[in-house]
C-alpha cells in the first residue's frame, strides 16, 4: 500500500485541539481537460439522448472497443422542469472530466444538438448523430467511424501531475446500519475536514435522508442565506414528494428494510448518521439543484438529490464530481459507469460476507484499534490510489449503474 504524503502536527504550540494535517503538497497523476478540470478516468462515452436510441449507442460500443454506452429509460415527451433536469444530466455526464470525448445519438436532431452544444462548452471533442432519415444502420456506421477516431485520440492523452485537492469528491451512504454513523460516515467527514481547506470541492445530498436532522444541517451552512436555501429545498421535497404521495408510513423506504435489519429504527437515527459525512468543521457554501454544477468556488456543496444510490451518484457525476465516496453498513454494491465509487465499511459482518465490494475497511474504529483520524487518512490514501488508476471494487466487478431521475410523467 502506498503511503500518504502528509505532515502530522500533534498539537498547537500552546496546546489545545490538534492542527489540521497538511495535504497541500500531495499530488496525483491524472488527466487535465480542456477547461482545466482534472479527471481520473479517460472514457469515450456513447450517450443516448432518449430511450429509443439506446440500441444504436450499444451497437456502436460493441463495435468500437474502448467506448462505453450509457443506456437509460427516458428522453421522450418530457417537458418543463423534468426536461431541464434531463438535459442537465445528459450534458453534465458528457461534460464530466472523467470523460475524454462524447458521441451523442438521438432519434431527432434538435434535442441531440442541445446536448452536443452543452458538452462542447467544455472544449472536449463531441459529435452528434440523429437516427431520423437515416435509420439505425447508417447512424451506427457514421457514429462508429467517429467513435473510433475519438478512441485513438483519447488513448494517446497523457496524464500529468495534479494536486490531490483539485479533485471534486462527492459522497452518499447506502444500506446504512448502526455502524455507519459510528465509523464509515465519520471517516468521510474526517476526509472532508482535512481536504476542503486546501481547495477541494465536496458534495453531499440525499434530501429525504436528512429528515429529522434538517435543523442541524441548516446550521452547518456557511451563512444564513445558504441555510435558508437548503431549508427551502428540503421543505419542497417534503411537500411535493413525500407528503404528496405518502402512505400510512415510509417503513419500506425510509428507513429501508435493510436499515431496519441493521438496527436503525427511525429516519431521525438514519439522518444523524448521514450528516456525519460532512465532518466536524466543514460548512457547505451553497445548496444546488439535482445535477447542477458547483459554481461558488472550492468548498462543500449540498445537492438536492434522491436517496436512491444509483440515482444520487448519477446526479453528482452529472454535477461534475469525479470520485465518489460511499459509506455502507449492510453492504451496498452500486457503481457508476464514469466515476469510481469507493466503498467504506465498518461492519465486521459485511467485511466477512461481502468483502469483494469493500475498498476501505474501517472496522477497527468499532474495535478501538483505529481512530477516526486514522480512518480518514486511510480513505485519503485510497482516494489517491484510485485517482492514480486503481480500479475500485465496483469497477472491477462491472457495476455501472446509470439511473436518471424523473420528476413526473411525460406528456
Amino acid at each position: 500500500m502506498s503511503e500518504i504524503i502528509c505532515t502530522r502536527i500533534i498539537a498547537k504550540p500552546n496546546g489545545g485541539e490538534p492542527m489540521a494535517l497538511d495535504f497541500s503538497n500531495q499530488t496525483i497523476n491524472a488527466w487535465r481537460r480542456e477547461n482545466d478540470r482534472v479527471g481520473v478516468r479517460n472514457h469515450v462515452v456513447i450517450l443516448p439522448v432518449d430511450d429509443i436510441s439506446n440500441a444504436a449507442c450499444e451497437a456502436v460500443s460493441n463495435i468500437v472497443k474502448g467506448t462505453i454506452a450509457l443506456p437509460h429509460s427516458y428522453g421522450r415527451l418530457q417537458f418543463g422542469e423534468d426536461l431541464d433536469l434531463h438535459f442537465r444530466t445528459m450534458i453534465g455526464t458528457g461534460s464530466n472530466p472523467n470523460v475524454a470525448a462524447v458521441i451523442v445519438i438521438g432519434i431527432e436532431p434538435e434535442w441531440t444538438k442541445v446536448i452536443v452544444d452543452g458538452v462542447a462548452k467544455t472544449g472536449k471533442p463531441v459529435e452528434g448523430f440523429s437516427i431520423e432519415q437515416k435509420g439505425d444502420f447508417e447512424t451506427i456506421r457514421q457514429a462508429s467511424w467517429k467513435a473510433k477516431e475519438f478512441v485513438h485520440w483519447a488513448s494517446e492523452l497523457q496524464k500529468e501531475t495534479c494536486a490531490l485537492t483539485e479533485l471534486w469528491i462527492s459522497t452518499k451512504c447506502g444500506e446504512s446500519d448502526t455502524t455507519t454513523g459510528l465509523s464509515s460516515c465519520p471517516t468521510v467527514g474526517n476526509m472532508y475536514d482535512k481536504l476542503l481547506p486546501h481547495g477541494l470541492y465536496g458534495c453531499f445530498g440525499e434530501t429525504s435522508e436528512i429528515t429529522g436532522a434538517e435543523h442541524i444541517c441548516e446550521k452547518r451552512a456557511a451563512n444564513s442565506e445558504v441555510g435558508t436555501k437548503f431549508r427551502e429545498i428540503w421543505q419542497a421535497y417534503q411537500d411535493d414528494v413525500i407528503f404528496a404521495h405518502q402512505t400510512d408510513d415510509l417503513s419500506d423506504s425510509q428507513p429501508t428494510k435493510g436499515n431496519i435489519l441493521g438496527g436503525l429504527t427511525t429516519i431521525e437515527e438514519k439522518a444523524m448518521g448521514n450528516l456525519e459525512k460532512i465532518g466536524r468543521t466543514s460548512r457547505y457554501i451553497d445548496a444546488v439543484g439535482p445535477a447542477e454544477a458547483s459554481t461558488k468556488g472550492p468548498g462543500l456543496y449540498f445537492m438536492d438529490s434522491s436517496s436512491a444510490a444509483a440515482e444520487c451518484v448519477t446526479l453528482m457525476a452529472a454535477g461534475g464530481y469525479v470520485v465518489h465516496t460511499f459509506p455502507t453498513g449492510q453492504g451496498n454494491v452500486v457503481g457508476n459507469p464514469i466515476i469510481p465509487v469507493i466503498k467504506i465499511s465498518g461492519n465486521p459482518r459485511t467485511l466477512r460476507t461481502m468483502s469483494e465490494h469493500i475498498d476501505v475497511d474501517v472496522t477497527g474504529v468499532l474495535t478501538r484499534e483505529m481512530t477516526i483520524d486514522q480512518a480518514g487518512d486511510i480513505l485519503i490514501d485510497m482516494i489517491s490510489r484510485t485517482a492514480n488508476g486503481r480500479l475500485t471494487a465496483a469497477e472491477a466487478l462491472g457495476h455501472r449503474e446509470f439511473s436518471m431521475t424523473k420528476l413526473y410523467r411525460s406528456a
